[in-house]
């Protein structure tokens, strides 16, 4: 029976589950009433019956009837004139299906008992080339009549003991007309007890899954053997009577014959429950569906898919493809993909994207971001997934809110195969009416195992890079601060093999509102061994430098940290620190590539820079620096190997190309600059990683004084002096009282609390003077969390936050430094006299 969604659970005639449990050694053979009774039952039929037009053709004549229903009364004999169903579709040629509701107003026989009213009929008519020969009536005891399915089915049944009464016409009549149709078509029936795994099946199923009567030993297992392994997991649900649902279960799978020919089967079964003592039973029907030879154009197609999906990588190029592949060669109107995560379904693919093309509650519900529904609010999909197999819907068919209008004219369900389990499943919908060919049935499952495969790679492949990703942003800077006086943009990229993550690293350290320094490095290979190499290299070059350590210290302090962490790994680095005020840089190098300049006339070079070894090689090893001046609108570029160096690029011939770009490149934007640095790269064989930072000078120069202080009794008064002084040549006196107030606190808790040196710094810039008071203590000033009117200190920080507009410490190299930032006032101009 082709497979076009689910049918109604028939009423079986009496005695058509009578067969009794399968018993051990090979199964009897089944007497044919039995076996008709039990192929029409999970057609819908109860009862089904010829009749032939007598002499004359004046009336119709009951022949033969299969099954029994005994709340009916056929007549033996029917006016062709009359009103009956069968003499209808005798007259029109037409079929005709009448539910309950239909059925009480055409007389089919004798009246009928109340409970046959919920009953329903069939009436198709027998005709062969041209020849009217008669009626089948079937009679289904569902009030809700034949489902398309069954109707197929019993229209495929008509046409058969059609071709039979044509042959014998003009002959005597000949026994057993329903049942020698029913064998040509070729329909088997088996009974199966799951708790013993036993069998029984006639002779028609043993010669459809390609054995004999002598060969078969009564298991399951046995018939099981033949099927394609694909579809065993739809099969085995069979085999569990836990699964199994009270109502009817249809599935396709394929059989491998003796001779080499794979077969297509249609299978049908019910559970039967407990009866007498009896266990229970699952009773079904299986069909041959015949299926023509592949065309060279679908071979074409699928080897077309299979090179295609090699290539996609994604999660979302396979639903690409999907689309490619379904959407145009089928003429659907819709294609949907989604994957199964924790018995969720997770569209990840709509086409066409205009939510008006999809149901109100997809687009209310599943147009999202990352849209989800879970599997159970979908039984459709549910049973398809759960047992592995397509689901073919025909016009018409009945859907839960959750699928109704994704395929009013038909609707493919394809789960997506994959190693054992359902990866996802493809939703294929039309609008107009679709006939579903057997063919292309084929071309829905071979393309549904190749999509199912495609997709467990591509969620391993989203998986592994989403992995990458996350480590490797997590180890670099989110953002790189806003600098005075310059502007820095950087770039990485991931190598495009293997795991993309990489040992590629930068970062921009503000070290105070006048210094910066940049960091450039890249650790041996590109794993996450490297990875983790680099974010702690990355961590420990910021910690030293914060700290306030010259950039041959931060190096020095980073390469005896590589070196006692002993990992086979290495890493090079170029630290740079820049005083944005002046333009002086200090360049260290270990191991790395010297940066590059481009000036402002747009000459480029290579800055020359004394090295040391890479970092973890030698843990006394010696980092030089360099001192290189940069003017207003220079362009300094650290950039790693990666951008340099390949397999077929020398380094020299690498490095000359990048001074180029940065000649040509526009220093108005530095971030154009970059990307025209990074250019069409291809496939890269190692992570690359850019910094650039365009030099502007500070528009506001800062004005500065210090002063040591002695530790004297008097010192504090001396720091007062020096800094009363200071604010009457930079014209600021009228912040005199609070930034004095700040100097005599800060210079105090220095000199009481901490040994060694004390140094005074202030500075002018703006509209603000800061106050530093730097000591040999690294330990941070603390605030008393109580202070009531017997304290007898502690107040000082108080005041010095009172009056500041910003203060705070900060660590320096051999101590730490507290400063304040106290606001300059600024004149107003007097108002206009309002008498002129």
């Amino acid at each position: 029976m082709p497979h076009d969604g689910r049918a109604r659970t028939g009423v079986s005639a009496p005695g058509a589950w009578e067969v009794g449990t399968a018993g051990t050694g090979s199964p009897p053979t089944e007497p044919e009433p039995v076996t008709s009774d039990r192929a029409l039952t999970f057609a819908g039929a109860a009862l089904a019956a010829v009749y032939a037009p007598t002499a004359g053709d004046e009336e119709l004549q009951l022949v033969e009837t299969v099954g029994a229903a005994p709340e009916y009364r056929l007549p033996e004999r029917l006016s062709v004139s009359g009103g009956s169903a069968a003499t209808h579709a005798f007259r029109t040629d037409r079929p005709l299906w009448l539910n309950a509701a239909a059925l009480a107003s055409y007389p089919v026989g004798a009246p009928t008992p109340p409970r046959a009213r919920s009953a329903s009929l069939g009436a198709l008519p027998l005709e062969r080339e041209g020849t009217r020969l008669g009626c089948l009536v079937v009679v289904g005891a569902s009030a809700d009549g034949f489902d398309a399915g069954q109707q197929r089915f019993l229209e495929r049944y008509a046409d058969a003991v059609a071709g039979l009464l044509l042959a014998e016409s003009g002959r005597p009549a000949q026994p057993s007309l329903l049942g020698r149709a029913l064998r040509g078509l070729r329909v088997g029936t088996f009974v199966l007890v799951p708790d013993t795994g036993l069998i029984e099946a006639d002779s028609t199923l043993l010669e459809l899954v390609g054995t004999t009567p002598d060969g078969f030993d009564g298991k399951a297992d046995t018939l099981l053997a033949h099927a394609l392994p694909e579809d065993m997991p739809a099969l085995m649900s069979v085999l569990e009577a836990s699964a199994q649902a009270p109502g009817r279960r249809e599935l396709e799978f394929r059989v491998r014959c003796p001779t080499g020919e794979m077969r297509w089967l249609s299978l049908i079964c019910r559970m039967v429950a407990h009866i007498d003592d009896r266990p229970e039973q699952v009773l079904g029907v299986v069909t041959a569906t015949s299926v023509k030879s592949r065309s060279a154009d679908d071979v074409a197609r699928i080897q077309w898919l299979t090179a295609v999906l090699d290539d996609a990588a994604t999660v979302r190029d396979v639903g690409r493809v999907a689309v490619a592949a379904l959407r145009e060669p089928l003429g659907a109107d819709r294609v949907a993909l989604a994957d199964v995560r924790d018995d969720r379904l997770v569209v990840t693919l709509l086409d066409p994207p205009q939510p008006d093309a999809w149901p109100d509650l997809w687009r209310a519900q599943w147009r999202s971001e990352w849209p989800d529904a879970p599997v159970s609010a979908l039984p459709t999909l549910q049973l398809a997934l759960r047992d592995g197999r397509m689901d073919l819907w025909p016009a018409g068919t009945a859907l839960e809110p959750g699928l109704a209008g994704i395929g009013a004219g038909g609707l493919a369900v394809l789960p997506l195969p994959a190693k054992g389990r359902v990866a996802g499943v493809c939703l294929v919908g039309w609008d107009q009416p679709h006939e579903f060919i057997p063919e292309e049935r084929s071309l829905l499952t071979a393309t549904a195992a190749l999509i199912g495969q495609a997709l467990k790679r591509a969620h391993a492949y989203d998986a592994e890079q989403e992995l990458a990703t996350m480590l490797q942003r997590s180890l670099l800077p989110r953002r790189l601060p806003e600098l005075p006086g310059g502007t820095a943009v950087a770039r990485y990229l991931p190598a495009r093999r293997g795991l993309q993550v990489g040992g590629d690293w930068y970062d921009v350290i503000a070290l105070s509102e006048d210094r910066v320094a940049l960091v450039i490095g890249d650790v041996q290979g590109h794993s996450a061994g490297a990875a983790t190499i680099m974010g702690q290299m990355r961590t420990a070059v910021r910690a030293y430098a914060v700290e306030g350590h010259p950039p041959d210290v931060v190096v020095s302090h980073a390469n005896r940290l590589l070196v006692g962490m002993e990992t086979d790994l290495f890493a090079t680095c170029c630290y740079v620190e820049l005083d944005m005020e002046e333009g002086n840089t200090l360049v260290v190098r270990a191991g790395h590539l010297s940066p590059l300049l481009r000036h402002p006339d747009g000459r480029t070079e290579e800055v020359e820079v004394e090295g040391g070894p890479p970092l973890g090689v030698l843990a006394e090893a010696e980092f030089p620096m360099t001192a290189v001046a940069l003017t207003p609108g220079t362009v300094l570029a650290l950039v790693t190997d990666g951008l340099v160096e390949a397999a077929d690029l020398p380094l020299d011939v690498g490095m000359e190309r990048t001074r180029t770009a940065l000649a040509a490149a526009d220093p108005a934007d530095p971030a154009r600059m970059a990307d025209a640095l990074l250019g069409d790269i291809g496939r890269r064989e190692d992570d690359v990683a850019l910094l650039l930072l365009r030099y502007d000078g500070m528009k506001t120069r800062p004005i500065r004084a210090g002063w040591v202080v002695w530790r004297l009794p008097d010192a504090v008064m001396h720091a007062r002096r020096f800094t009363a002084r200071t604010l009457r040549r930079w014209n600021v006196e009228d912040t005199a009282d609070a930034v004095l107030l700040v100097v005599s606190e800060l210079v105090t808790n220095a000199l009481m609390h901490t040994q060694g040196s004390v140094r005074l710094d202030l500075m002018l810039r703006g509209d603000r003077v800061r106050v530093c008071v730097s000591d040999s203590s690294p330990r941070a000033p603390a605030k008393p969390v109580i202070v009531d009117w017997e304290s007898t200190g502690g107040r000082g920080l108080l005041l010095v936050e009172a009056v500041s507009d910003s203060f705070g410490s900060v660590p320096v190299a051999g101590g730490k430094q507290v400063w304040s930032e106290v606001t300059v006032p600024r004149d107003e101009p007097a108002p206009a006299d309002s008498r002129l």
